[in-house]
């Protein structure tokens, strides 16, 4: 009720922006229902305080005093906010905010940076409808917001069949901090690339509902070996599977696939192989490639015994086409292969 703020204030300060409905909305009325002694400052927008009304109520002495820095005419030329400035219970300052050319490039400069992350799906420092902290908060979480976004879309290439549910957990120091944030950018790099319409860090739990995703979202403080950790639990008809990631330098870094320990950074073209590990494997997998004009960035296995079950990964620099990651494939006798395109 804003005329039980009017009568109980000692000191009414406004944070509206001027619209239709604000326009005015301390005139000569509302002033009056302030009590004696009672004090008005305006630092939103010129307009929404009457000035006329204004300057009454402080000669009148029904207002003791205001502090002004908005006018509804900028420069100010009018007697009335000429006589306004130099009432002695006025405090104005000039309205200079962001108002140098240095302060416009910068904020120019700072709109198209954040336009810019939009497109790309990166974080949007400024948004209302996203759940973002405070700049230091965002600063630390912003190379986890990759992870996170890196994670679904390895998810959802290596295994693509459609999801019942996700489940991610927020570990270690990074678990001090609201989880949702990276929640949403799990959920983002999950659905996108299967969703005709863009998926984002807004839209993404509406699009998850629509498609029928459950979503889980839990902290823990227990991280093994590293200080922060990341980990993405998708469920379908297959089953469930699991990856979990962590950041090293700022970069992402994969650290488990399914239940087993691998590391490697994920990039650019991925083949993921699943064998029974033995002599020659790896001489068959480079002959092919090699013979394709194919070449491997890097190679890391992640196995639990000896001559066992074996995850292994390959960090290519070129793309492999369905044909060629079936010979690979065929060659090694993987029960899975699959290759992983990330931008």
């Amino acid at each position: 009720d804003f005329d039980a703020l009017l009568r109980e204030a000692d000191v009414v300060t406004f944070h509206v922006p001027l619209t239709p409905e604000t326009e005015g909305m301390a005139g000569a009325r509302e002033l009056a229902v302030l009590k004696p002694g009672a004090r008005i400052v305006n630092c939103a927008r010129g307009g929404i305080v009457v000035e006329a009304d204004l300057l009454a109520a402080l000669e009148s002495g029904h207002v003791a005093g205001a502090a002004i820095d908005v006018w509804s005419e900028e420069p100010p030329r009018s007697e009335t906010l000429r006589r306004l400035i130099a009432h002695p219970r006025v405090v104005v300052t000039p309205h200079l905010g962001a108002n140098s050319a240095e302060a416009q490039v910068n904020v120019a400069v700072d709109v198209a940076r954040q336009l810019v992350a939009f497109r790309d799906g990166a974080l949007v420092e400024h948004a209302v409808n996203i759940p973002v902290a405070d700049a230091t908060t965002v600063e630390a979480l912003r190379p986890f917001v990759a992870l996170a976004d890196v994670l679904g879309r390895f998810c959802i290439q290596l295994d693509p069949e459609h999801l019942a549910r996700v489940e991610v957990t927020v570990a270690g120091a990074i678990a001090d901090t609201d989880p949702e944030l990276l929640a949403r950018a799990v959920l983002a790099g999950l659905l996108d690339p299967v969703t005709a319409g863009p998926v984002n860090l807004v839209n993404a739990h509406l699009v998850a509902r629509e498609r029928g995703v459950e979503v889980a979202i839990e902290r823990t403080e227990s991280t093994g070996a590293y200080k922060s950790m990341l980990t993405v639990c998708t469920q379908t008809a297959e089953g469930k599977k699991l990856i979990a990631g962590t950041v090293f330098d700022g970069q992402p870094r994969i650290v488990q696939l399914r239940d087993l320990h691998i590391e490697f950074t994920p990039e650019g073209y991925i083949l993921v192989l699943s064998y029974e590990d033995r002599p020659g494997m790896v001489g068959r997998i480079g002959s092919i490639l090699g013979r394709l004009n194919v070449n491997i960035a890097s190679m890391h296995v992640g196995r639990r015994t000896k001559r066992g079950r074996a995850i292994v990964v390959l960090l290519l620099d070129e793309d492999l086409p369905p044909e060629q990651v079936s010979e690979v494939a065929r060659a090694v006798e993987a029960d899975f292969a699959r290759l992983i395109r990330l931008r």
